[in-house]
């Protein structure tokens, strides 16, 4: 017995529609996924509340699909990453955006910040020296910057010695400043290296930052730390250390002493 053709195109509309969801549902979800910083919209990850610690996630490639495009409002250039990590969180802080400015510009405090160490399952100090720069060309040690300083499109620059990256120059981009909004970026401008094999090459370590005030005395943070998809490959194989180092960094901005909370990851 032949089927008739109104069966033959309505089975046919009936498969197609099946193929075309198919193909559509994981371009969506593609869509849908991945860490949207506070610029404009509701962030992914979403905010903890105050009394909860900050939540970190480290997205994976297949969360994605081959590539992914960092959302505008980062500044960042260039699609895909090796390593990518967002962490959000509520904090407490009464003396205003000036005082914030004032901590962010204090390089030198940076020295000496712990974080967990997944390998060695202990705390361990993550920045063992650190301190700001006249400028790059001449990149003679100062005292830290000052509010003053810390101007909105102001580029500054330190260095820092890293336990895992060694020694490197960065550069800070303070791309806004005002009473209840701060954004700031920093990337490497030198090599980086792990025992002497170039593993970062200048803007492959990338970490932009948005704090916004909720109320006189709470702010929220959120922040994203990526290293490039043309990164060594050898940092890619621990997505655990580059969770804690992005929660040791909220920590000590945030003025939470390293060991008070558990650790982001084990």
């Amino acid at each position: 017995m032949k089927a008739l053709p109104g069966c033959r195109i309505w089975a046919w509309r009936h498969v197609r529609f099946l193929l075309l969801a198919t193909l559509l549902c994981p371009i969506r979800g593609f869509a849908q996924s991945g860490p949207q910083p506070p610029c404009g919209g509701e962030p992914v990850p979403a905010y903890p509340a105050l009394s909860d610690s900050a939540i970190a996630k480290s997205w994976s490639k297949s969360d994605f699909g081959r590539d992914w495009n960092p959302p505008a409002c980062t500044a960042w250039s260039g699609a895909g990453f090796t390593t990518l990590v967002s962490t959000v969180a509520r904090f407490r802080y009464a003396w205003g955006a000036e005082a914030l400015l004032g901590r962010i510009g204090a390089i030198s405090q940076l020295a000496g910040m712990r974080y967990w160490s997944t390998t060695h399952k202990q705390w361990q100090t993550l920045i063992l020296e650190a301190h700001a720069l006249t400028d790059l060309q001449h990149a003679q040690r100062r005292e830290d910057f000052t509010f003053a300083e810390m101007k909105e499109g102001k580029a500054l620059y330190f260095e820092q010695v890293d336990n895992l990256t060694g020694r490197g120059i960065y550069r800070m981009h303070v791309a806004e400043a005002s009473a209840d909004r701060l954004v700031f970026n920093v990337e490497n401008v030198t090599t980086m290296r792990y025992l002497l094999i170039p593993i970062l090459h200048p803007g492959e370590i990338q970490s932009v930052y948005f704090l916004d005030r909720e109320s006189d005395d709470v702010w929220r943070y959120y922040s994203m730390v990526r290293t490039a998809k043309t990164a060594n490959g050898l940092i890619a194989g621990n997505q655990s250390s580059s969770v804690n180092r992005a929660v040791a960094f909220y920590r000590a901005l945030a003025g939470i002493p390293a060991e008070q909370e558990p650790p982001a990851a084990r």
